[in-house]
């Protein structure tokens, strides 16, 4: 009866720890990631101006297809 009393609260306590130190931080540090992340998002958008990720993403298009030939060196592979 005692050595049962005694298992039953041993594994209380563990899960209590368990609980308490493990699975809450957890939580709250990710709900507190997940905000800040948000936030550093809002910030963000706020600072750039509607048109300029498409525009960005069009100069970079446009600058690897301007490549010229001459900066293109071709290799051959060495044998051993």
């Amino acid at each position: 009866m005692i050595l049962s009393f005694l298992f039953f609260a041993f594994l209380f306590y563990l899960l209590f720890k368990l609980v308490f130190n493990f699975i809450i931080p957890i939580y709250k540090t990710t709900r507190q990631v997940k905000k800040k992340f948000r936030e550093m998002h809002e910030k963000m958008n706020g600072q750039m101006p509607k048109g300029s990720s498409q525009q960005s993403s069009r100069k970079a298009s446009a600058t690897t297809e301007k490549m010229p030939k001459s900066d293109y060196i071709d290799f051959e592979e060495v044998k051993d």
